[in-house]
């Protein structure tokens, strides 16, 4: 539906009951619908709002809230098909930063999370305006606005006086709010979700009578998987399709179905779906590809004004494979097996690949979904689907696109620490990429951003989906290792060598074993077996005597992973469930078995499972290699769940409201962005309290004279840095010259810069010699799609060429910096390498720290360079940095809100 040219943009959100508002700011043609509002609202209801039973507040109240626009006013409504449903407003009365709220709500849309969707919206709102603090006059008994204050998770204050009460509610958001804000949102999400993955009906539009038809193949899924509820198929040309009751069209069904599943031309699709809103369907799936924009636009739309949540467009289809409701909605081959493993994938045939390899398994799914070109639905809602479905215990993700990287983030963090996630990090390539003018922005790769997500999150990723598949049969089957030390045992010493190797590739150790263990060994294995770590147990070993060996090992807590790599031979051709039950049997009050992991050289399957036959199984691969990359990938899940979760770091002495200031009077200036020069790169560092060197600008050859005589101790020498907008890379351009005594040398310097650079250069930065260092980078780097990335690692000149960086998305937890500044291979001379002394890591930790707030502060920062940062034992010195500024439009990736 067309909206008024004044009326601004909407956006879409969840009630807690799953159905869908649109909320925009209010504008005069609301005002027919405010007024409504309050002459439909109870006699006690408006007591509550206006303190008296007064239709005339109502008349007021609307002409006060429609009213055009004016400075520290602001009004949001709260729309559901027609209807406005309530209204919030805030105006800043005695000062900017403090501002009084109203709010209202239908009487039949009470209890149902409309009152606090618009108070997180307007919160949001305001904050970007500069209000700090809202404060609102409410009746003591009305029990329900304060309740809704109180939920909010922001810090509130109550003042009684008789019977009012003045609340304060303070707008500076920290983790009790976000999660506040997740726990609601989590709640919205999963009932929104139930018509879509647990639907009592579902209608396939679409479904031919012609065999080979996608909507008849969906319907064939469908009635085959025994589907627990009414299944109903629309086609204008038939009165049944596969025996299964056809309808000319969703409106002429019995009732209107939970699901539609449209496999209809492109062209019709948008009406199709407006036509399923009309009808009062839940969900949609649209399996139909080649959408246009202004199509693919048109569905979303259609779905958002009817409340309709969906999947799609161009997809393979649903599954929920769960009691009672046994849906197949796609047109895959492969049957999805019941299990527990939930799978969400952007392309159908990963899709179908998936499905097979986890069947070949049989570890089976929970619920699969196909999320195509991920119009609504995304990885977001089926992790929070999955965490709660009580079925799930492991997640299976291949995405080429995220749409909100921080909440992705955030609920992934959350859901890793109850089940496995695993992905494909897909599209690893840096084509396309156009990087900024800076080592920070060069160094930020595609893969670097997304690897940094993986990593913060607890999220596996893979390379390959057959990696998926061998890290998912390991996780399925296997406890967590304690660490990365693993037992090699074999019956052939070429497989041993093998197999260690591949240990050794993937970052695993094969440790010595201790002698009392290897004297166990000997008196269990034949004669000329080898009992030191790999275990050579020779061809003649029995199985029993193999079993003997690696319960020995499995035991004795001398490694945390034991990898059983067999060749055929006449004694261990029968490999299966006494083999299998001997390595994964627990004795009882004994120590918990480590995983064990069998590699059988002559099977033909890259990896399966090997059952015992009561439930156990150990995971088989064709070649060591798998098993070793598999095992360690379970390693590093095992360390991430052990670590604390960490919190943000709030550094001390920071001016935010003065960073803001400055960032906004340069996009007034210069409204499409740009580099800042050195002394305003200067100011904004001053704001976060980064630990610079004394300094001077300067623009003649005398004023920079005067400035090395202000700024240099006696005998210390100073550093002479060419300034302009052409010279970001100074060094490249002959920009810098060190180590200059005296003031002959100085003007000298000046008169060779000059010389050198021209009209290139606008003024020189006078600084101290800095003293001798670890010289290392430190930055940020604004991604258009994950958001602020904070990199850290070797610096200096070649920085580029020995690329030894790390990145984390912003904001950084305490765990997050320790990470930075351990995971550069250059980690080893921050700490003492080869008796030199440790730098000042404290220092290096408060500068990240420093870093992460100020790209948390100002999404405008595009790129932010500290190289050299100079780290020595008595203290860390950002040498030199750039800055850029660009005009940003995203919004708050925390704010509920539908894509």
């Amino acid at each position: 539906m067309a909206q008024p040219a004044s009326r601004t943009r909407e956006v879409c959100a969840l009630l807690t009951d799953g159905s869908t508002v649109r909320l925009r700011e209010a504008c005069p043609d609301d005002r027919g619908r405010v007024l409504r509002l309050y002459q439909e609202m109870s006699a006690d209801n408006l007591r509550r709002r206006f303190f008296a039973v007064s239709r005339r507040s109502g008349e007021q109240a609307a002409d006060r809230l429609c009213a055009p626009p004016r400075p520290g006013h602001r009004t949001l409504v709260a729309l559901q098909g027609d209807q406005l449903i309530g209204v919030a407003e805030y105006e800043a009365v005695d000062e900017p930063a403090s501002a009084e709220i109203a709010l209202a709500v239908a009487d039949d849309f009470h209890h149902r999370g409309v009152g606090t969707l618009l108070l997180e919206h307007l919160v949001h709102m305001a904050r970007a305006n500069g209000v700090e603090v809202f404060t609102a006059d409410v009746l003591a008994d009305n029990h329900l606005i304060q309740k809704v204050f109180a939920d909010l998770g922001l810090r509130v204050t109550r003042q009684y006086d008789g019977t009012t009460v003045r609340g304060t509610i303070r707008l500076a958001p920290d983790e009790r709010y976000l999660s506040a804000v997740d726990l609601r949102g989590r709640s919205a999400d999963i009932a929104s979700m139930q018509p879509l993955l647990r639907p009592r009906s579902i209608a396939v539009i679409g479904a031919g009578t012609r065999p080979g038809s996608v909507g008849r193949a969906i319907l064939h899924n469908l009635r085959e998987a025994h589907f627990a509820g009414r299944l109903h198929a629309v086609n204008p040309h038939a009165h049944a399709v596969l025996r299964i009751p056809a309808y000319p069209s969703v409106t002429d069904l019995p009732q209107p179905p939970d699901l539609a599943v449209l496999a209809v031309p492109a062209a019709v699709v948008p009406e199709t779906a407006a036509r399923c809103g009309r009808a009062g369907v839940g969900a949609l799936v649209v399996v139909t590809s080649g959408l246009d924009a202004g199509q693919s636009a048109d569905l979303a739309a259609a779905c958002r004004h009817w409340g309709m949540r969906l999947v799609g467009p161009n997809c393979l289809g649903i599954a929920n494979t769960e009691e009672p409701v046994r849906m197949n909605a796609t047109f895959a081959v492969t049957r999805p097996l019941p299990g527990t493993a939930g799978v969400a994938v952007q392309s159908g045939g990963v899709g179908i690949a998936l499905l097979d390899g986890l069947s070949r398994l049989g570890i089976g799914v929970s619920s699969f979904v196909s999320l195509g070109d991920k119009r609504d639905v995304s990885s977001n809602d089926l992790l929070q689907w999955w965490e709660c479905d009580g079925r799930t215990e492991l997640a299976l993700l291949h995405l080429e696109s995220f749409g909100n990287p921080r909440a992705f983030s955030r609920t992934a963090r959350r859901v890793a620490r109850r089940m496995p996630l695993l992905t494909v990090d897909a599209g690893r390539s840096d084509a396309g990429r156009r990087a900024a003018a800076s080592h920070t922005a060069a160094a930020a790769t595609p893969t670097m951003t997304r690897q940094a997500l993986f990593a913060q999150a607890g999220i596996t990723a893979t390379r390959t989906l057959g990696e998926l598949l061998d890290c998912a049969a390991m996780l399925h089957s296997q406890p967590l290792p304690a660490g990365e030390r693993v037992a090699v045992v074999s019956n052939a010493g070429g497989a041993g060598v093998l197999a260690a190797d591949a240990c050794a590739d993937a970052g695993l150790t094969v440790p010595e074993l201790p002698s009392d263990l290897v004297d166990e060994l000997r008196a269990l294995l034949p004669a000329g077996a080898g009992a030191e770590n790999p275990v050579d147990t020779t061809p003649a070993v029995s199985v029993r005597a193999l079993s003997g060996c690696v319960d020995r090992i499995a035991r004795s807590c001398a490694v945390d992973a034991v990898l059983v790599a067999l060749v055929p031979t006449a004694l261990t051709s029968a490999v299966g469930a006494e083999l299998v039950t001997a390595l994964t049997t627990q004795a009882p009050g004994g120590p918990v078995r480590p995983p064990v992991v069998a590699v059988l050289l002559d099977q033909a399957d890259r990896v399966r499972l090997l059952a015992a036959g009561d439930g156990r199984a150990v995971p088989s691969y064709g070649e060591p290699q798998s098993a070793a990359r598999a095992l360690r990938h379970t390693v590093e899940r095992g360390r991430w769940l052990a670590r604390p979760p960490g919190g943000i770091v709030e550094p001390a002495g920071v001016d935010s409201p003065g960073a803001r200031a400055l960032v906004e009077a340069f996009l007034r200036r210069v409204p499409d962005g740009g580099w800042l020069d050195a002394r305003e790169t200067d100011r904004l560092f001053a704001c976060y309290d980064l630990p610079r060197p004394r300094q001077a600008y300067a623009v003649t050859e005398q004023e920079t004279v005067e400035a090395a005589a202000r700024l240099a101790s006696p005998g210390r020498a100073v550093v002479l840095k060419a300034e302009g907008p052409a010279l970001l890379h100074k060094s490249e351009r002959g920009g810098v010259l060190l180590d200059l005594h005296g003031e002959q040398q100085i003007r000298a310097a000046h008169r060779e810069l000059t010389a050198r650079l021209g009209t290139a250069m606008t003024g020189v930065l006078v600084q101290p010699m800095a003293a001798r260092g670890t010289e290392l980078l430190a930055g940020v780097v604004q991604d258009e799609v994950f958001g602020s990335l904070v990199l850290f690692g070797l610096g200096g000149t070649a920085s580029e060429v020995l690329a030894d960086h790390a990145a984390r998305l912003a904001p950084l937890t305490d765990t997050d910096i320790h990470e930075l500044l351990t995971a550069p291979r250059c980690a080893p001379l921050l700490f003492g390498h080869r008796g030199s002394p440790p730098v000042d890591v404290r220092g290096l930790e408060d500068l990240l720290a420093r870093l992460s707030r100020m790209a948390d502060d100002l999404p405008e920062l595009a790129d932010a360079e500290c190289n050299p940062v100079i780290a020595g034992p008595d203290g860390i010195t950002v040498v030199d940095s750039r800055v850029r500024l660009l005009p940003h439009c995203g919004g708050d990736p925390y704010l509920r809100r539908l894509p």
